[in-house]
């Protein structure tokens, strides 16, 4: 059974997942909008795998016998003004889970619930991923900058990119 502090905070987590989830919704589709065909399926993917990992998480919390309870999800409406903008938004988002990741490996080791603490190393692995990915496409385009052919070749780069 799962504690009751552990629950809640596995739902906070779960919460921000399909957060993420959303965003990277919403990010795509203004990147679809702006012709980048490859970029807005890479961020489509994304948002994909961002719900994967909320699916998880209720999974886990069902089997050890809690309940889920989901939050009402607020994105912001947001029109932005680059691709940087928008990688930069998404580098800082997973920099900001992964803190949140650490959190919860904390306070399961602090409640001693050594089940959820295996758990959660699938997590710590993917945000290693998450924001390796998420820094290497920010870092290529600050060096493409508004070159319209670096861009070009970039978005049709995206379009074969798969996380490894």
């Amino acid at each position: 059974m799962i504690s009751e502090k552990i629950q809640k905070k596995l739902i906070k987590q779960l919460n921000r997942e399909s957060e993420s989830s959303q965003l990277y919704l919403y990010m795509a589709s203004w990147v679809e909008r702006k012709g980048y065909e490859g970029i807005c399926q890479f961020l489509y993917d994304h948002s994909d795998e961002e719900r994967i990992h909320m699916l998880k998480l209720i999974r886990y919390i069902n089997k050890r016998g809690g309940n889920v309870f989901l939050d009402k999800i607020s994105i912001i409406n947001t029109t932005y003004t680059s691709l940087k903008e928008i990688f930069v938004k998404l580098f800082e988002h997973e920099k900001k889970i992964s803190k949140e990741i650490n959190f919860l490996i904390e306070i399961s080791l602090q409640e001693k619930d050594f089940f959820t603490y295996n758990f959660l190393q699938w997590f710590v692995k993917e945000q290693i991923e998450e924001e390796a990915v998420s820094k290497m496409i920010l870092d290529k385009i600050e060096l493409i900058g508004e070159d319209k052919g670096g861009l070009y070749l970039f978005d049709k780069d995206m379009k074969n990119f798969h996380k490894k």
